[in-house]
């Protein structure tokens, strides 16, 4: 349920940008809507497409928004695959971290109510967590507590398969010792929204969601949002999938109830995070301070900027301000980018684990909006990652490398699918680390695998323990 580092590094060659002006058109049966031309529908569908060939993910859909209106809304490839289900885009899709943008919002509507303030400690609230007296509320919000994450993985955990609930994720996590002095660092922790998401029930007097449908859903015709947390997705919704390295696709487990709390249990069709787009872009539901403060780069102690609001990522894209956060849950993984001084957004949903495919697609999409030029940064950590996998072509690991976690994700059908499908690639020509950031105490690493003759690359993703032990090592195709 993080925002993966995948994600945060948006890119795009430079394209064309929109210039016919288009009508809104009212959704109809099977919120399909159109009103693009032709010519830009299909540039639209051959880069989603291509994304989806390349990645292999199962489906994907998209909203997209121009001059602040819902102007053209797509699903591509099947959202179930047994039987063979076509996505629609009325199908929801897990949003995953998403939902934090909506849980920030619930709080500054009860700022906006007098009930509280941003700025008050945490203590106020739930005074036995950590440096509870040193904490606000605005540091939950903005990932500066200093709160342990308790999900920064992509995958899921034994632990996790068993239903648990807030409270237990506050005893465990929330009085862990913090990672850093509060206010001094940015470091993403789910931690800290399961925290917010008390705090609004103890305000408000109400559950989460049902405060979330009354002040948010309902006023921005939301009418399809899901508490997945609560309830799996049905039957005409999209399924979720996993994939181990190159292997078959196979059906995502599912979290037990409460761990998406507040923090990545909404489930929703493109269309209807495209009307929750708008109203950023507009500032049409809450007051101008809650945007500001929502949509400013919260600075940290020694005045250097966070890059990071209350719920969201604050970015500028060749001199274009941009608002954007990606989500991921077991079997989802979502991309949403909202260009506030263009009236344009971008919504994709896509439903396989750990993949890179819905940052792929927002990036291929940009261009049509927006110039966006690309770029990465590069260091050198990777020889115990790539030796692991060596180790994984054959089918084997050294088990001492990992954690228990780790271990458990690496049973005997998940060695099979990876020596199957890595073993035929022989050695890489390029194994090197592309980003590094800190992430629920541990090390997060991305690196990039290229074979020769083989234009697709691949993605290592790794988690280190402070002891050296890795808690993640996933393989993931990427573009």
């Amino acid at each position: 349920m993080r925002t993966s580092a995948l994600t945060l590094l948006l890119a795009a060659v430079p394209a064309f940008a929109l210039t016919a002006t288009f009508a809104q058109t009212a959704p109809p049966a099977g919120l399909k809507v159109d009103s693009l031309p032709a010519e830009v529908r299909a540039k639209i569908d051959a880069a989603a497409q291509k994304v989806l060939d390349q990645t292999g993910v199962p489906s994907a859909s998209v909203a997209i928004v121009e001059h602040g209106e819902i102007v053209y809304t797509h699903a591509y490839g099947n959202a179930k695959l047994d039987p063979p289900t076509p996505a629609e885009p009325a199908m929801r899709y897990s949003v995953g971290s998403i939902s934090k943008q909506f849980t920030a919002a619930a709080i500054l509507l009860l700022e906006q109510q007098g009930k509280l303030s941003i700025d008050d400690k945490v203590a106020k609230y739930l005074p036995d967590l950590t440096r509870a007296n040193d904490v606000t509320i605005r540091m939950l919000l903005s990932h500066t507590s200093g709160y342990q994450d308790y999900w920064p993985e992509d995958y899921l955990m034994p632990p996790m398969y068993a239903a648990t609930d807030s409270q237990h994720i506050l005893e465990v996590w929330g009085k862990k010792p913090l990672d850093f002095d509060p206010g001094t660092r940015w470091q993403y922790s789910n931690t800290n929204y399961v925290i917010a998401g008390r705090i609004v029930e103890m305000v408000s007097g109400m559950q989460l969601m049902p405060f979330l449908q009354q002040n948010i859903f309902r006023p921005l015709d939301m009418e399809a949002v899901w508490n997945s947390d609560a309830e799996k997705l049905g039957d005409t919704d999209a399924a979720g999938y996993i994939r181990y390295a190159l292997g078959p696709l196979r059906p995502a487990p599912k979290e037990g109830k409460g761990w998406m709390f507040a923090a990545g249990e909404l489930a929703m069709p493109a269309y209807d995070l495209a009307q929750w787009n708008i109203s950023v872009m507009n500032r049409s539901l809450l007051s101008a301070k809650s945007y500001d403060e929502m949509t400013d780069a919260v600075k940290l102690k020694d005045g250097s900027s966070s890059n990071y609001g209350l719920g969201l990522f604050v970015r500028t894209i060749l001199n274009h301000p941009a608002y954007e956060h990606s989500g991921e849950v077991s079997g989802f993984v979502s991309e949403n980018i909202v260009f506030p001084a263009d009236k344009a957004a971008i919504a994709v949903l896509t439903n396989q684990d750990a993949s890179p495919a819905a940052a792929a697609i927002g990036r291929a999409l940009t261009p049509i909006v927006l110039n966006v030029a690309p770029g990465r940064s590069v260091s050198n950590a990777e020889h115990q990652a790539r030796a692991i996998f060596t180790g994984l072509q054959q089918g084997k690991i050294d088990r001492a490398l990992f954690t228990d976690n780790c271990n458990a994700y690496f049973g005997q059908q998940a060695l099979a699918d990876f020596e199957s499908s890595l073993k035929p690639l022989g050695e890489p020509s390029v194994f090197t680390q592309s980003s590094e950031e800190l992430r629920g105490g541990m090390t997060f690493r991305v690196f990039r695998v290229e074979f020769p003759n083989r234009p697709q690359h691949l993605t290592v993703t790794t988690y280190t323990m402070p002891d050296g032990k890795l808690e993640q090592y996933l393989v993931l195709p990427a573009q």
